[in-house]
């Protein structure tokens, strides 16, 4: 394949992810080999496990700020990039009004989840602690919410394009991140109010580190539409009812010989 065919929307999620991962890297290890574990002042009394903002209120703060904040926009950007290859073809096509209303609901959560990311990382726990508590339950109950309403959209988005295995694929995917970092959350909560700050911590690199697969598996959705950038390879517009059904019971989504014949990729 030409390098023009490698360079598509599907590298918005590489580098967020690359980008989230090489942050919470380079945070993580700087605590334990640059300062030896050190006990922050922003740590509770008798813990020795630091919390990712812990290491991002001190020396390392310009890095969590910045590393957050091209996460996030990059990975927006994916969301956005999304429904206009859908609106255009290039991806299987949003087929109702209520595949839509999941994809803006989706945008929309994952505004918040950015804003309070962004917010959490300038207004640090040492120096605005309760500001930033606030900041922390808006990123990881957006980017949460989020994914419920992507995860629905693909749900319904596969019942409809059986033919397309990789909508299953990754519904199944941001399925299974929903009740992980669910379980895992309310972990983190608990143990955060109850005090075990350790375990504590250790939920929270545990929460982290997984985001960064659930920002990557947009690779996945947005790869297939490298295959169609022609005109004559994109998917039709819907002519049926607003369930997108015929009434032989097929799809309504009529595609060019050239996706079907590519449907091994999708």
């Amino acid at each position: 394949m030409a390098l023009g065919g490698l360079l598509s929307y599907w590298l918005l999620p590489v580098f967020s992810s690359l980008v989230w991962m090489g942050m919470l890297l380079g945070m993580l290890l700087h605590w334990i080999v640059d300062t030896n574990r050190r006990i922050y002042p922003s740590m509770e009394s008798g813990a020795t496990i630091a919390y990712i903002s812990d290491i991002g209120a001190q020396e390392l703060k310009p890095l969590f700020i910045a590393g957050s904040t091209v996460t996030v926009v990059l990975l927006d950007l994916a969301f956005f990039a999304e429904r206009w290859l859908r609106h255009r073809g290039r991806l299987v096509r949003n087929q109702s009004s209520g595949e839509r209303a999941l994809v803006w609901l989706s945008i929309l959560f994952a505004l918040v989840g950015a804003t309070g990311l962004i917010l959490l990382s300038c207004f640090d726990t040492w120096r605005h602690q309760r500001i930033h508590d606030v900041c922390l339950l808006l990123f990881i109950g957006g980017y949460w919410f989020s994914a419920v309403f992507t995860c629905w959209e693909y749900q319904r988005l596969g019942i409809k394009n059986r033919e397309h295995r990789i909508l299953r694929l990754s519904f199944w995917i941001k399925l299974s991140f929903i009740i992980v970092e669910l379980i895992l959350a309310i972990i983190f909560v608990s143990t955060t109010f109850t005090h075990n700050a350790n375990v504590a911590a250790v939920f929270e690199w545990v929460i982290a580190f997984i985001f960064t697969f659930y920002v990557a598996s947009f690779i996945v959705d947005l790869q297939p539409a490298v295959y169609t950038k022609r005109h004559s390879s994109r998917f039709e517009k819907s002519r049926h009812s607003e369930e997108g059904l015929s009434t032989d019971g097929h799809s309504g989504i009529n595609v060019s010989p050239y996706v079907a014949g590519n449907a091994a990729h999708f």
